[in-house]
């Protein structure tokens, strides 16, 4: 799993793979606004985040050409597919189907932030670290997650945590998505360091000619 060159293969500089990557930042700039015309003002912060994460390495190396892998990007705008799809699917009164969406989604962001540390920063990361980084990053954003919305309800007037059920409830539900979070950020830092192997062994990453 090691990799000396660390992460900075990943980003491309392929004409389809940029066409398909500004088509999802388009999605999600348009999702962005919908989110604050519809007063869903947290969700709104993180799609407008992915959306920015997304654009640093064209703006970084001034070529709209070199961008993220499309598939990455993707995996991290599904919690805006998620709320369209599944929102108020609950089972037992926790929602299963929304939380694994949207910790597969916030491992896909710690997989960018982990890819733009390393290419832009000092800071170098071979396949092993970032796994970790992705799985404990998705971890500890659950705990940020709750402190957001708890943060929301009291001061914006949503009811996204505080929605009127009994504590014992709320409580164990923040229980699931740590446990969610964590399985999600394993199971994508696997999943993508194996994507990532495979698209090196094949040539189709890395810093070449556009095609």
């Amino acid at each position: 799993m090691s990799n000396p060159a660390g992460l900075r293969g990943i980003v491309e500089s392929q004409r389809l793979n940029a066409a398909l990557a500004w088509l999802l930042v388009g999605f999600l700039v348009v999702a962005a606004g919908a989110n604050v015309t519809g007063g869903s003002v947290v969700w709104a912060g993180f799609v407008a985040a992915v959306a920015v994460l997304a654009v640093v390495p064209a703006v970084r190396y001034r070529d709209p050409f070199r961008m993220l892998p499309w598939e990455v990007l993707l995996v991290a705008s599904l919690p805006v597919v998620g709320r369209t799809l599944v929102i108020g699917q609950r089972v037992g009164g926790f929602t299963l189907t929304g939380r694994m969406t949207t910790y597969l989604a916030v491992a896909a962001v710690a997989l960018v932030i982990a890819v733009e540390l390393d290419v832009f920063t000092p800071v170098r990361m071979n396949d092993a670290f970032a796994l970790l980084f992705v799985v404990v990053t998705t971890t500890a954003a659950a705990g940020v997650w709750a402190v957001v919305q708890w943060a929301a309800d009291l001061f914006l007037g949503t009811s996204l945590l505080l929605d009127g059920r009994p504590e014992s409830v709320i409580e164990t539900e923040l229980m699931w998505d740590f446990v969610a979070a964590t399985l999600a950020g394993l199971l994508a830092g696997l999943l993508f360091e194996y994507y990532f192997r495979r698209r090196r062994a094949s040539g189709g990453v890395g810093e070449g000619g556009r095609r």
